[in-house]
């Protein structure tokens, strides 16, 4: 995405003036190109460096342009041609001796698994290929999910903090561990006694997260296909079959919450699963940051055609129906999914109002908890009282029925799927205001002593401030399906 960015006048720069805040500082850190046109004959070749780093890069850049230069004459002169400016992606190969070293690894390791992120997009085959061949269980980031989680029957899960615990045994069993396109960030879910080997695009990425043994810049799928030749087929199942077997038990295990009774709690696993069993099959999912990503990493099926999107990097809250709104303005012929937290929700309800006048079809379910749920799960996890998350909420289906959208509110179980069902078949936008229950907790795949002893301080605290109600209602609502 190229973006252009307002500034001041350029007299007036530096000087104080009125809405003056710098946005080529403001956007360098997220923009892997920001630059300020400061004359009329700087601006072509500022556009088109950001319109092929973009392209080529996949990622944000950035041209700020203060207001007297923007209503400047450009003068003529020569541009490229379309096929100069937009140059098709690049194939980054690896160097051969790089390739071997990481054949020789593969080859020596008994147990190896695969972790996958957003670099094996386009790789599916190729990535399944490779496990068959290595008998090697496929983990995947929250980036990779919609690339590599799909139609694999390696496939176990995802690990990290909301992944599930069969990634992170698949792992954490390994002698070998091979990191295809991914930049996953937490190292404590690396495995303690294993080889590591790291395939990227990008040099800076290779063992910044934790130490390889093998290091290769290039693409997912040229590594691959420089790497086939050179590896020998593996015949022993066990580790893969260990790993298969743990995330069978860890799929049913959260099928098992993702149920409801009449009158009972509204459980968000429940909501996630219906929205997956009834959006369409190439439907576009957005998610927001905190519980709602969590659900979608969950519960949602990708297939080849379906999209996850979310603020998978800065984890910035409130993105989910911004980039509905986005995704639906490209393709508006698909059907747009917002799952929005109700504090993400909140704080850009005004886009509501984008819906009802661009008129985009977007079905935007909130969850609403009626808390910043994730902040007081991590708050609970660090032996703290809940302090400054409850959220005050309106019925925002009535709201929404006073702008003008159509608004469903959900309260019961028994009634989720037929509501639910007509809310993603209406003909237009839609607010679905979900009353799901705010004592849910989503728990890592790895509890460590300290996550242990955080919340065993936090009930006590609890009772010892008149709180008990919410022990009993955290353990009936976890604990007592």
């Amino acid at each position: 995405m190229v973006a252009i960015a307002a500034h001041i006048p350029s007299p007036e720069i530096g000087s104080g003036y009125f809405q003056e805040t710098h946005p080529e500082q403001l956007f360098r850190e997220c923009a892997n190109y920001c630059e300020l046109v400061a004359s009329p004959a700087q601006m072509p070749r500022a556009l088109e460096t950001a319109v092929r780093r973009a392209v080529a890069e996949r990622c944000v850049c950035v041209i700020v342009i203060p207001g007297d230069v923007a209503l400047m004459p450009v003068a003529s002169e020569h541009t490229s041609k379309p096929f100069g400016l937009m140059p098709g992606r690049p194939e980054i190969v690896p160097d051969a001796a790089s390739v071997a070293r990481l054949a020789e690894l593969l080859n020596n390791s008994r147990k190896v698994t695969l972790l996958c992120g957003g670099g094996c997009e386009s790789t599916h085959d190729d990535v399944v290929a490779l496990a068959g061949r290595l008998k090697a269980p496929i983990v995947h980031a929250m980036r990779g999910k919609e690339h590599v989680a799909w139609d694999n029957p390696f496939d176990v899960g995802m690990t990290g903090l909301i992944g599930f615990s069969s990634g992170y045994e698949a792992i954490e069993n390994c002698d070998a561990l091979l990191m295809l396109g991914t930049d996953f960030p937490y190292r404590q879910f690396y495995p303690s006694q294993a080889s590591i080997a790291q395939v990227d695009i990008r040099a800076e990425a290779i063992g910044r997260r934790t130490p390889v043994e093998v290091g290769v810049i290039g693409d997912v799928k040229s590594t691959l296909g420089a790497l086939a030749p050179q590896l020998t087929d593996k015949t022993d199942r066990k580790h893969l079959d260990a790993s298969l077997d743990s995330y069978k038990r860890a799929r049913k295990g959260l099928d098992e919450l993702a149920t409801g009774r009449s009158g009972g709690p509204l459980h968000p696993q429940h909501i996630a699963r219906l929205i997956d069993e009834l959006a369409t099959p190439d439907a576009i999912f957005t998610c927001d940051v905190g519980l709602p990503t969590v659900w979608a990493a969950r519960y949602l099926t990708m297939n080849g055609h379906r999209r996850l999107i979310g603020s998978f990097w800065h984890g910035s809250m409130a993105n989910a129906m911004s980039q509905a709104i986005g995704a639906q303005a490209a393709f508006p012929n698909r059907q747009v999914i917002s799952l929005s937290g109700d504090g993400g929700f909140t704080m850009l309800m005004g886009d509501v109002l984008s819906l009802k006048q661009l008129d985009l079809p977007v079905k935007v379910i909130v969850f609403n908890n009626g808390a910043l749920g994730f902040i007081e799960l991590e708050q609970k996890s660090s032996g703290f009282l809940d302090t400054g998350t409850e959220l005050d909420n309106p019925n925002f289906a009535a709201m929404a029925e006073a702008i003008g959208i159509k608004g469903f509110r959900i309260t019961d179980p028994a009634h989720a799927k037929a509501v639910m069902r007509l809310a993603l078949e209406h003909n237009g936008p839609v607010v679905v205001d979900v009353a799901v229950n705010r004592m849910e907790l989503a728990m890592p795949p790895k509890i460590t002593a300290q996550m242990a002893k955080g919340f065993t301080l936090y009930m006590l605290k609890a009772v010892l401030n008149g709180r008990a109600d919410e022990v009993i209602e955290l353990g009936r609502s976890n604990l007592m399906r």
